[in-house]
């Protein structure tokens, strides 16, 4: 059944990441997304990682693991905003993520997904991961 709704859940997490961000298309919302799944994910040794993707549904999943270049090392936790210049960093010309999108996706996140699961598993993770999903 995930898989049968897989178009639909993501078009309404992207809208809802797109409202929470006040960002005027998906597209703005697809690349503020992809950029904070990127900032923490290279932070993830790839069984954290992998693990932290399970709880997403199918095409966030696909794009959390989209790209990723296995032989760099995780990089530490960092300060929100130090993390956050990093998501508006990705792809400058073409992403106007705001001051607040980690925050944004987190909260995205939390509405789209077993909050409970994703927390048991954020528990799981290096220290740093529970603070970055705080929405």
């Amino acid at each position: 059944m995930e898989y049968r709704q897989a178009s639909a859940d993501f078009d309404r997490f992207m809208l809802n990441a797109g409202d929470i961000a006040a960002l005027q298309t998906t597209n703005q919302a697809y690349t503020m997304v992809q950029a904070v799944f990127y900032a923490f994910r290279c932070r993830l040794e790839v069984t954290d990682a992998l693990l932290f993707a399970e709880v997403l549904p199918p095409v966030l999943r696909a794009i959390f693991v989209a790209e990723w270049n296995l032989k760099e090392p995780a990089a530490p936790f960092a300060e929100r905003r130090a993390m956050t210049r990093e998501v508006q960093a990705f792809r400058g010309d073409h992403n106007i993520s705001p001051d607040t999108a980690i925050t944004d996706v987190a909260a995205a996140l939390r509405r789209n997904v077993d909050e409970a699961m994703l927390d048991r598993v954020l528990a799981r993770l290096p220290a740093g991961a529970v603070d970055f999903w705080r929405a």
